[in-house]
């Protein structure tokens, strides 16, 4: 199997890889915790793992956590790829890409748990409201 899903509150599946990368650093199981309970606060959503990255779902996926170190030399332990309906602009954002019409791609590299703030967590819930 290539993947598992659970619910956010935490009944897992089979072991992942994205999973497993992800919680092998501190950085990166403190990452994937926050986001779970953030997205539990909203309400919740499925949490799917493929072999590259946790996507967090409703009707569509709107956060993606992935670690950039399986693809390219890096060390950044974790990237938010949140799909946003419009483009925000700020430098904390890596990359913004469109890849289709109405779906903002922003990359977040995230080096410590503390930078999913409150800025992180609006976006956040953009994300989420745009997946519904």
């Amino acid at each position: 199997m290539t993947g598992s899903t659970s619910d956010v509150d935490g009944a897992v599946g089979t072991s992942v890889d994205a999973r497993e990368r992800l919680t092998a650093s501190r950085t990166g199981a403190a990452v994937l915790r926050r986001v779970r309970s953030e997205v539990r606060k909203l309400g919740g959503a499925e949490e799917r793992a493929t072999t590259s990255q946790v996507a967090f779902r409703r009707r569509r996926g709107f956060a993606y956590l992935w670690v950039p170190g399986q693809y390219v030399a890096s060390d950044v332990p974790v990237v938010i790829s949140l799909a946003l309906p419009t483009h925000v602009r700020s430098s904390r954002f890596k990359e913004v890409v469109q890849p289709s019409v109405g779906v903002w791609m922003h990359h977040l590299e995230v080096r410590k748990v503390g930078e999913l703030d409150a800025e992180f967590r609006e976006w956040l819930e953009r994300a989420y409201q745009g997946a519904a």
